[in-house]
């Protein structure tokens, strides 16, 4: 417990450390230190080396190591310090510890030459090589990586539309893709450093070399061949110490931005992609062979053959055995998965919304054949979160072979509510009352607002738009409907949970009116009751500040969810006339005479659910028909439908008549805002004739 808590703690402190250990690496270039600490800096410089490169090796994919365009601006900066530091040694005291005494002696054997031009084949392979390969890879990567992110999100955005992930998934691939970009973008500039260390490193070695014969002659009196070989021999070793970890970080940044996503590390995707065709095995086999017999030393080339052929048949045989077994594994996987009750529940579960549409209709949805439905209803999402002012939940697209090939269903909560008919290859041309010639095409309606329409080919488009007709897609018609179904069902839609994000959200803008509002004065349920009404009636409740506050301020004085409606309607009141406005911004009504509305209060009968117009049949359909004359006369000349009726009345006479007349407004003389000016166009007169 107790070595838990300090390995807590110290990693906690991780930061201190860092920061640090990087100032300790620029004292390090201005200080000069001891023989036997310059020692446990180059190992150390070795071993962190040797630690990213299997870091490197080991990774699955490059976002694993995110850190590494800073780690290698760490160990870059890191190196050229101990360069600097033996630089000083070696010009200053002919000697720069053991490690680099010992390096020289035994890698290049004591001979300056052999060592220099190890020294310059490591630069080369180094600079030329893997530097320049890694970085023309990080360039590409962070261009090809940029360009794909809008793409990229499109189809995150289609994958949780189409219901195949959830939000949080959503989140999690959108931030995943970001750190691409900027890890790839990092990497471009990092591949940099390594560049620069090795022109450094070419640098530092003549210095070392030219430096040291001056001084060794000059200053210590050293004769000519004892300067050149002890200084050549020190220098040498010097770069050998400091480039093979550069060669190793250079490896290691070459696999890191070369390193495609797998599940598997390096090694393991090495093993299965280069052994997983026992012919091509094979074939090198007997190539090899047939090179042993060329005058070539044979027993290398007969002794690798044995092997790759040994292998190649160790293949061949493993792929039967192991489908075998994965085959008897999935089978007990499935039947497991089966029998858990989990599954079970899954069924359960109502989607809010989906579509269900027939197989000729695929192709509206499959991107790989044009289609791009899952992407406007991306937008017709957004587009009405603007309009309503709350989420619509993810609508699943699902094929239902049992549909006609044409036929969509559009579902919410598991009933259908509208259906309709398209033709993928065909547009939809409906009438304006303008046209000047007919055009053949097959007779239907339009969906969303039951206009005769036709579905025409494609190559009478141009023909209908120049008749005047308008003309759209079938994706487009689609989209339209369920946008019309969405705005005319939004009430159910809105669950109680859309209502806790929308208060959390007005929450973080206005605190103190949710603090007093809930749960004191108004629990959620009666919140979303109110919410529901508002979008019942096409009323946005983006304003949610506003709402919650006239709630809190007639909360204390009734509970009833009709009149709190009303209460929050006549706060939006300049909300709601807005779009019923004419060009000359008067507001067209048609009025009730007063003995409709005393009618109407006669009858209101209070329950539990509301109060409720208990009116004859006869007279309520006598009623609704005589306003149905009205609001035709006046759509006729043009206008919006608005009723205006007494507060009490106002909600009421929208429950009698939003079946039959579904678009009619229905405004309260509490609503009408100050400098509206109002045009009655008629008024609504029920006679006592039987």
């Amino acid at each position: 417990m107790a070595l838990g808590t300090r390995t807590g703690k110290l990693i906690k402190s991780t930061d201190v450390l860092a920061a640090f250990g990087i100032v300790s690496i620029v004292v390090i270039m201005v200080i000069t230190i001891p023989a036997s600490l310059l020692d446990f800096l180059i190992v150390l410089n070795i071993s962190g080396s040797v630690l990213i490169m299997m870091l490197a090796v080991f990774t699955k994919e490059s976002l694993e190591f995110s850190v590494f365009p800073s780690l290698l601006l760490i160990m870059t900066l890191f190196r050229l310090s101990i360069n600097l530091s033996t630089t000083k040694l070696i010009l200053l005291e002919a000697h720069a510890g053991q490690v680099i005494q010992t390096f020289g002696q035994f890698v290049i054997q004591g001979n300056p030459v052999v060592g220099f031009i190890v020294f310059c084949i490591l630069v080369v392979v180094q600079f030329i090589v893997i530097t320049k390969g890694a970085e023309r890879v990080s360039e590409v990567a962070a261009r090809f990586t940029l360009d794909a992110m809008p793409g990229k999100q499109m189809s995150i955005d289609a994958d949780l539309n189409a219901g195949i992930i959830n939000e949080q998934e959503a989140r999690n691939r959108r931030k995943k893709i970001q750190q691409e970009s900027d890890f790839y973008g990092a990497m471009d500039g990092a591949s940099k450093f390594v560049k620069g260390d090795a022109i450094a490193a070419i640098i530092i070695l003549l210095i070392n070399i030219i430096g040291g014969f001056i001084i060794g002659v000059l200053t210590k009196g050293m004769p000519v061949t004892d300067a050149l070989h002890t200084y050549t021999l020190l220098t040498i070793g010097d770069g050998l110490v400091t480039q093979i970890p550069a060669l190793l970080i250079s490896t290691a940044t070459g696999l890191v931005v070369t390193r495609a996503a797998s599940e598997a590390n390096l090694g393991q995707d090495l093993a299965r992609q280069l052994f997983q065709t026992p012919k091509a095995l094979y074939v090198t086999a007997v190539v090899l062979i047939a090179l042993a017999f060329l005058g070539l030393p044979p027993v290398p080339f007969l002794v690798l053959a044995a092997i790759i052929a040994a292998v190649g048949y160790i293949m061949q045989k493993r792929p039967t055995a192991m489908s075998e077994e994965e085959i008897a594994a999935a089978r007990e996987n499935e039947i497991q998965e089966i029998r858990k009750t989990e599954n079970v529940f899954n069924l359960l579960t109502v989607d809010h919304m989906e579509i269900e549409i027939g197989y000729a209709l695929i192709p509206l949805v499959d991107a790989g054949q044009g289609g791009d439905l899952l992407d406007r209803i991306v937008l017709i999402r957004r587009q009405l979160a603007g309009e309503l002012g709350f989420i619509v939940p993810v609508i699943r697209v699902r094929d239902n072979m049992n549909l006609q090939p044409n036929q969509y269903v559009i579902k919410i909560k598991g009933a259908d509510v509208a259906t309709g008919e398209l033709f993928a290859d065909h547009y939809l041309a409906f009438s304006g009352g303008m046209e000047t010639e007919d055009i053949p095409g097959i007779p239907t309606k339009e969906p969303a607002f039951g206009l005769d329409a036709k579905w025409i080919n494609a190559a009478h488009r141009e023909q209908a738009e120049l008749a005047g007709y308008t003309v759209v897609d079938a994706p487009t018609v689609l989209a339209t409907h369920l946008t019309e179904i969405i705005k005319a069902n939004a009430h159910e839609l809105l669950s109680r949970e859309d209502v806790k994000k929308l208060v959390d959200h007005a929450k973080e803008q206005s605190p103190a009116v949710v603090e007093e509002l809930v749960p004191d004065l108004l629990s959620l349920g009666q919140i979303q009751k109110v919410l529901a009404n508002l979008l019942r009636e096409r009323v946005s409740i983006r304003n949610m500040t506003t709402i919650l506050e006239t709630l809190a301020d007639y909360a204390p004085l009734t509970k009833d969810i009709d009149k709190l409606t009303e209460y929050v309607r006549q706060s939006l009141a300049r909300q709601i006339i807005q779009p019923l406005l004419d060009a000359q911004k008067r507001l067209p009504v048609i009025t009730l005479e007063p003995q409709i509305e005393q009618l109407i209060l006669d009858n209101l009968r209070p329950s539990e659910y509301g109060n409720y117009v208990n009116l004859d049949p006869a007279v309520m359909q006598k009623l609704i028909n005589k306003i149905s004359l009205q609001v035709e006369r006046v759509v006729a000349q043009g206008y919006n439908p608005v009723i205006i009726a007494a507060p009490v009345v106002r909600i009421n006479l929208k429950r009698m008549t939003e079946r039959q007349i579904p678009h009619l407004s229905v405004l309260s003389y509490n609503e009408l805002v100050q400098g509206i000016e109002i045009q009655p166009l008629g008024m609504v007169v029920l006679d006592n004739e039987s």
